[in-house]
């Protein structure tokens, strides 16, 4: 089975780009980086993708003005344009319109700092401590119109600590999701996953959750 071609959007410094980098460097991994494309032309991560040969693109949104489909149509007109298998978002601070979410369905990848469907949105950290959460972590799960709602892939939990601060709880769920996606991307791009009726299986068997999620 070739090597399944995916693209990363950011719209920063991409540090989830850069575990989903090193993990397909891996002989075994099925699946290459063949684009980074940011919405930000000042993205950190566009010029870390560089300097690392990996092509890269730039569709700037505010040219688009509130048109978010135009700009949609021209994103996916560089996902066209570079035979993309697979999208994962890592850090793109756009909401997406079923436009593009319908171009990609069952191939586009999110991962979001919390155990979904724990804390949807935005201030994830901080909403968990102040709700008192003995758990907290990442997901990462298909993208559907509707936000952080989509068929859970994988989650990986991390402990809430009794002096935790939206700082030091944020760097532990930080360092799950490095391990976290690339794993995840793994299984999809080896062909290992199906959805059926909304839930994700790995190999005909449904994904399982850490326990109270």
């Amino acid at each position: 089975m070739p090597r399944q071609r995916v693209a990363i959007l950011i719209s920063g410094r991409g540090s989830n780009m850069d575990a989903l980098i090193a993990a397909t460097k891996q002989p075994d991994y099925p699946a290459e980086i063949a684009l980074v494309l940011s919405n930000v032309p000042t993205a950190a991560g566009i010029e870390h993708a560089r300097q690392m040969g990996i092509a890269t693109a730039v569709v700037d949104h505010t040219t688009f003005g509130k048109d978010r489909e135009a700009f949609e149509r021209a994103v996916q007109a560089e996902l066209e344009a570079h035979r993309i298998d697979i999208v994962c978002l890592a850090g793109f601070l756009r909401l997406l319109t079923p436009f593009l979410v319908r171009q990609w369905d069952g191939r586009m990848l999110n991962i979001h700092p919390a155990l979904l469907p724990a804390f949807k949105g935005l201030d994830t950290h901080a909403r968990a401590l102040e709700a008192g959460a003995k758990q907290h972590g990442a997901t990462v799960h298909f993208v559907v119109p509707e936000m952080d709602a989509g068929p859970i892939l994988a989650q990986a939990a991390v402990p809430v600590l009794p002096d935790d601060t939206e700082a030091t709880l944020a760097a532990r769920v930080l360092a799950a999701e490095h391990q976290l996606y690339p794993q995840a991307l793994r299984l999809l791009a080896a062909g290992r996953v199906t959805v059926r009726d909304g839930q994700c299986l790995v190999d005909g068997i449904p994904v399982s959750l850490p326990a109270g999620t």
